[in-house]
């Protein structure tokens, strides 16, 4: 059975940083994509950034975030990060934590998590 679990959120003021992670279990994970998505209240799950377990462990960011977050893996720790600096009241969602069979970034996603909670005060 696998499992995705994200840690790491809370409430922290704009300019600030959080990382947050996401501990896997029951799957290959060398072997699966990881993405990021968050989901703001009234608004649709969108993508926030994914990194490849092949070709360099190629990264992948949404525009809204590029520059500002960054998202790395430990293969023997099982875990897949999601680093957020000068934050904005706008990155306030949860944020949900997925991984997948293949090497592509932009593709369907198989596994998620529940979610963590991040707030953003202005």
């Amino acid at each position: 059975q696998v499992q995705l679990v994200e840690s790491g959120g809370g409430l922290v003021q704009a300019g600030g940083s959080l990382r947050l992670s996401c501990a896997a279990s029951g799957l290959t994970f060398s072997t699966h994509t990881m993405g990021w998505f968050r989901q703001a209240p009234g608004k649709e799950r969108e993508f926030v950034g994914g990194i490849s377990w092949s070709g360099g462990l190629n990264t992948f960011y949404a525009d809204s975030v590029k520059g500002r977050f960054t998202i790395s893996r430990d293969n023997a720790k099982n875990t897949v990060y999601l680093q957020m600096n000068s934050l904005k009241p706008e990155d306030t969602a949860v944020y949900y934590c997925a991984a997948r069979r293949g090497s592509a970034i932009d593709r369907v996603y198989d596994y998620w998590g529940q979610g963590t909670q991040v707030t953003v005060s202005s």
